[in-house]
């Protein structure tokens, strides 16, 4: 079998550090504007944009990787399963609301005046998510992902008065662009976008399940007030917009199995 000197280059750039998830993300500053030219991901049912589920504040955990979403067994959805069925009990839904995973979208993008660093992905909440999506429906706008005819973004982060984390917009340039004028380079953008699933790492079944009975068992609920979920080097990035409401009570066991007990009683 002949040698894969690309999957050896790969390995290389991995090993020094050279593909960190560091290197590979973006996120806009507080304060600032920028603008970026989203590139579509291929190879992705024709959608542009990615989409991943985490759990949040569970322990110290940042974020934890939902396995159900790539079909394999998971058992905090079980568990948040077991509780939705429990429609009766108020105790058993606080719960599962606040087990619930949330989605973070992601885009490939060329930040301009950053074009050096390459292709990177920018991480963003729901709200971000829309009004891209409602960009794209717009026939004004159309695809702004295309190389040629598509349009560079506007993307300004602030902090109203009054307000506990700041928030992101986005607005379409007002004509279209090229990503690039340069063929060589063009191709190489194109060509060269991180894979979003080397940057995570799913847990295993058994991992999850000592996280989730740790949590459980333990004493602190972590629901005073409300989390922003991760930090920016975390496992699971999130703006500052995209602040997470947490209960201020929910009712705790001692593990998955004593949770699952009281619901079979």
């Amino acid at each position: 079998m002949a040698v894969d000197f690309d999957a050896i280059r790969k390995k290389l750039n991995k090993l020094s550090g050279g593909s960190s998830r560091r290197d590979s993300m973006w996120r806009p500053q507080e304060d600032e504007e920028a603008v970026v030219r989203i590139i579509a991901f291929p190879d992705n049912d024709g959608q542009p944009f990615k989409e991943r589920w985490f759990y949040y504040n569970i322990g110290n955990n940042p974020g934890l990787l939902a396995p159900y979403q790539f079909g394999n067994p998971d058992p905090i959805q079980e568990l948040i399963s077991k509780l939705r069925d429990d429609g009766d009990n108020k105790a058993s839904y606080e719960l599962a609301k606040k087990l619930y995973p949330k989605m973070r979208a992601y885009a490939a993008v060329i930040v301009r005046g950053e074009e050096s660093k390459g292709v990177r992905l920018w991480s963003f909440g729901k709200q971000v998510y829309q009004s891209l999506l409602n960009i794209m429906l717009d026939e004004d706008y159309g695809d702004i992902t295309d190389p040629k005819t598509g349009r560079d973004i506007k993307v300004t982060c602030t902090k109203p008065p009054g307000k506990m984390w700041a928030s992101t917009s986005v607005m379409p340039r007002g004509k279209p662009t090229h990503l690039t004028d340069d063929a060589s380079k063009m191709k190489e953008w194109t060509s060269s976008i991180p894979v979003l699933d080397d940057l995570y790492t799913e847990k295993t079944y058994e991992d999850l399940e000592k996280i989730i009975n740790v949590w459980l068992a333990s004493d602190d609920d972590d629901s005073e007030g409300t989390s922003r979920g991760a930090s920016e080097n975390s496992d699971a990035s999130t703006s500052s917009s995209d602040a997470v409401a947490v209960p201020t009570s929910s009712p705790k066991y001692k593990s998955l199995e004593a949770a699952f007990a009281e619901l079979e009683d």
